[in-house]
């Protein structure tokens, strides 16, 4: 019989971004951590493309309890298949003690966060990052591609585990451009890579509910973005300025923050960039109650983003069909139009791509705190029923969620 390949275990390394070097040393990090530094196993990326295979259907005790960890799930959920009904259960790893169920959520939490960090500071290779010699812009595009690898960690788990990578990552290319040697191409290049990392870690901080930590990496990122002398970077960090003060209630900033984002003509010009902006343009403006302006505002992003017809540039891979939707649901929300801001949220859930789970749960908690607002409790009960936030890291997303379940039990 012919070995069935580990389609699960695919799944989750392509939307973590593992290869099979780099889950093998993340299992061995975890082995670790378990099991001490003297454990006889040592997980190689021969083992990986067994399990990946299917030539491995059930792995060692050891290697399961780590990627268990890793992966925030039971081992048939990663797609092994146990051998009978005795190696189902798994034992428990013998350094770490029994704790009451609680304490052992917030254990594992606290350890799935170090764990991801570790990992996603080894799948990016910032240790590799220059710091000698003359760079040129292959250097340059291969922190681009840490960056967009940075960003798909991102939409895939949450926050949490990234603003420490980011920053580090941040930290190494400062370094670099104070003792290496380059052009003043590749030089303008480098601040927008660090640009975006500053955007990404801003965007990280306000996922774990940093608003403070936030607003500085965005003023960082603007100010890189100024080096780059890039108009859609500058662009780009003005944007988040501008979602930094709605956070914060100041929505008239907000809206001057945004139009000054659109004032350059290859800003309007770029689809993507312009539907992101024309949203939150029309979100400010339904906060400050110019729901004439948010109306033309949420028409054209509609028509920005009819004239899409590339990718996004990897920052703005979350920007599609559905986050449109989703964006003009909140506008809506802002006008107290609560249906159709429930329908625009429904309409983002049936359009959204299958690996965006953050951006999944996000709308699901959004479309039951409608349900909540027009007083259809049990439709918002259903809404939440099965929602799973156990291998995610938001803080923003768990507190609406427990915001949600609360209102719900006290109705």
């Amino acid at each position: 019989m012919d070995p069935v390949p580990n389609r699960q275990l695919a799944e989750l390394m392509r939307e973590l971004d593992f290869t099979q070097a780099t889950l093998a040393n993340a299992v061995n990090e975890i082995l670790a951590e378990l099991f001490g530094p003297d454990c006889p196993r040592h997980c190689s990326d021969r083992q990986v493309r067994y399990w990946l295979s299917g030539r491995v259907r059930w792995p060692w005790v050891q290697y399961l309890l780590a990627l268990e960890h890793l992966f925030g799930r039971p081992a048939q959920a990663i797609g092994f298949v146990p051998r009978g009904k005795a190696s189902t259960n798994l034992p428990a790893p013998p350094r770490r003690p029994p704790v009451a169920p609680k304490e052992a959520t917030v254990l594992r939490r606290r350890f799935m966060t170090a764990s991801t960090t570790a990992t996603v500071a080894l799948a990016l290779g910032i240790d590799e990052t220059p710091d000698h010699g003359r760079l040129s812009m292959s250097d340059v595009e291969r922190v681009r591609r840490q960056t967009a690898r940075l960003d798909a960690h991102f939409f895939a788990i949450g926050g949490g585990p990234l603003v420490a990578t980011a920053t580090a990552f941040i930290d190494r290319l400062n370094t670099t451009l104070d003792v290496c040697l380059y052009g003043d191409r590749v030089e303008e290049a480098l601040h927008g890579a660090i640009c975006s990392l500053y955007a990404s870690a801003g965007w990280a901080a306000h996922d774990c509910g940093d608003t403070d930590k936030a607003a500085r990496l965005h003023a960082a990122s603007l100010q890189s973005a100024l080096l780059a002398a890039d108009p859609g970077a500058v662009a780009r960090a003005w944007s988040n300025l501008a979602l930094q003060a709605r956070i914060e209630g100041r929505h008239r900033e907000a809206v001057r923050l945004t139009r000054t984002a659109l004032d350059h003509r290859q800003v309007r010009q770029d689809p993507h960039l312009a539907a992101l902006l024309h949203s939150r343009l029309a979100i400010g403006q339904a906060a400050t109650a110019d729901r004439t302006g948010a109306a033309r505002s949420l028409l054209a992003a509609e028509k920005a983003y009819d004239r899409v017809s590339a990718p996004p540039p990897a920052w703005l891979a979350f920007l599609n069909e559905a986050e449109v939707s989703g964006l003009a649901a909140i506008a809506h929300t802002a006008m107290g139009r609560y249906a159709q801001a429930e329908a625009a949220t429904i309409q983002a859930l049936q359009l959204l791509p299958g690996p965006m789970r953050r951006q999944r749960t996000l709308y699901r908690v959004q479309l039951a705190e409608l349900q909540l607002a027009q007083r259809e409790n049990e439709q918002a009960a259903t809404t939440i029923a099965d929602l799973d936030t156990a291998s995610l890291d938001s803080h923003r997303i768990t507190t609406r969620l427990a915001a949600v379940q609360h209102n719900l039990a006290t109705a």
